[in-house]
């Protein structure tokens, strides 16, 4: 038994009408956070990637070890 009393007219229709838009809505915003996720995820390996190739280029120039030799020094 509906305690919610009689429905209005087209009520069904627009309830259905909302929960087919709160569904679509819902994978899209499924599919937005998996998009965003993905590239979050490339932009760190692109990031950590980045990271390594100055680290090498700085130890090609010389240049860590005497970063290091000053911060030892002070």
């Amino acid at each position: 038994m509906d305690v919610r009393g009689p429905e209005a007219p087209g009520g069904r229709a627009l309830r259905d009408a909302a929960e087919n838009l709160f569904q679509e809505l819902q994978e899209h915003f499924q599919a937005l956070t998996a998009t965003l996720n993905l590239r979050m995820e490339e932009m760190g390996n692109r990031i950590e990637d980045l990271q390594k190739n100055v680290k090498d280029l700085m130890v090609q120039a010389g240049i860590e070890n005497s970063i290091k030799e000053q911060m030892l020094k002070t």
